[in-house]
């Protein structure tokens, strides 16, 4: 039985990985988000801390996560970097070293051709923090597993293949379902995937752009 917490614990990826944890495992989940209360349907779970608060003050994080084994980020925005210096620096304060988290397609400048430079158009306003991000987390001394997928789907699906940082980006969507399926896959096999940033795709979705657009 493990302890792990999750950062931005309200997103739709951090809740389907929730359940899954919940349902799946014995582990214990510290939840770490803003309006804690979004997600009172687990106040009374023997197995859950909510905890209230700003992922940008980092003593606050650095206490919350004192208990915690595995740290999971689901953070986003344009000042992701800022928000992942914060918790690189609550992990060294609290001496933490497993550190799973969100980035993108396109944080390695990976994906080629049409849909590389559509993708490079359509989110160019958070790619620069998905790559500072990348850097600070590559240069942190921590045993990290980036995960970067492509465009994101509600299909109730999981259907996904992987590829690593040095080979070109494959495929145009994926679902959230199969993204949370990779990161449990992570945090319950934490000697898995160190220091490897994975992009993660569904099969046969090639394309210039998402098929939906």
């Amino acid at each position: 039985m493990a302890k792990i917490m999750i950062i931005g614990a309200y997103g739709k990826m951090a809740q389907l990985l929730t359940e899954k944890l919940l349902n799946e495992t014995n582990d214990e989940l510290i939840l770490f988000l803003r309006n804690a209360q979004r997600l009172n349907k687990y106040a009374d779970n023997p197995r859950v801390e909510l905890v209230d608060g700003d992922v940008l003050d980092t003593d606050q994080l650095a206490d919350a996560m004192q208990e915690a084994e595995i740290i999971y980020s689901n953070l986003g925005g344009v000042d992701l970097a800022d928000q992942i210096q914060s918790v690189l620096n609550a992990m060294k304060r609290a001496q933490k070293e497993r550190f799973v988290y969100i980035s993108s397609l396109g944080a390695h400048h990976e994906v080629s051709g049409k849909y590389g430079e559509w993708n490079e158009q359509a989110i160019g306003a958070y790619l620069p923090g998905f790559r500072k991000a990348a850097q600070l987390v590559s240069e942190s001394g921590l045993k990290y597993t980036e995960i970067r997928p492509a465009w994101l789907t509600d299909k109730d699906e999981v259907a996904y293949e992987t590829t690593q940082v040095d080979e070109p980006f494959k495929g145009t969507e994926v679902s959230r379902k199969s993204v949370a399926d990779f990161a449990f896959q992570v945090v319950t096999q934490p000697q898995t995937h160190v220091n490897e940033s994975v992009g993660l795709n569904k099969p046969d979705t090639d394309g210039d752009k998402p098929s939906w657009i």
